[in-house]
């Protein structure tokens, strides 16, 4: 029988990943470690798997290096596409979500959901969105997702704890 796997186990894979994320000068080092097995011939398809990066992206490192040196290897602020929203709409957005209801805009609901917040901003902005790009909308707004619970008024509060209870007793806790 073989030796146990060293793990780790007071981290996830993703706490860790962000931790590097967190702090450029980790970012910059383990692209200039990469571009350093290139050096030494390693191929860019095979650092693919090692570094979770596409072998087009250790390419470009290694010519941005070439080109800028280590300042090559710095993300530069800008990337990306580009809102549709204006910073007013996404203010507008803010405010309708942290001070008003959806039953104000005739939506049969007391809860800003996904497909609500498309189908609003599609009438007052004329922009069409995605499902999942609602989410990282609002999450780039400062909000989270939440899961929400139903609660039934009339429900007997007290049938359910007896229900709660019976439970318990047939299942062994105490």
């Amino acid at each position: 029988m073989g030796r146990k796997a060293l793990g780790v186990k007071n981290y996830t894979p993703e706490q860790i990943k962000d931790m590097i994320k967190a702090n450029p000068k980790y970012t910059i080092g383990i692209r200039l470690y990469a571009i350093y097995q290139v050096s030494l011939g390693q191929p860019s398809r095979k650092l693919e798997e090692l570094y979770h990066v596409s072998f087009k992206q250790i390419t470009n490192w290694v010519h941005r290096f070439e080109k800028e040196g280590i300042e090559g290897l710095i993300d530069k602020p800008g990337r990306g596409r580009k809102s549709r929203l204006t910073q007013e709409q996404k203010d507008r957005l803010i405010e309708l979500l942290t001070n008003e209801s959806p039953y104000a805009y005739n939506y049969n609901t007391s809860t800003w959901t996904g497909p609500l917040l498309i189908d609003w901003i599609s009438k007052n902005f004329a922009i069409q969105y995605k499902k999942a790009q609602i989410y990282n909308i609002l999450k780039s707004l400062g909000f989270s997702y939440q899961k929400s619970r139903g609660i039934y008024p009339e429900a007997n509060k007290e049938a359910q704890e007896n229900f709660k209870k019976a439970l318990k007793k047939t299942s062994g806790e105490s």
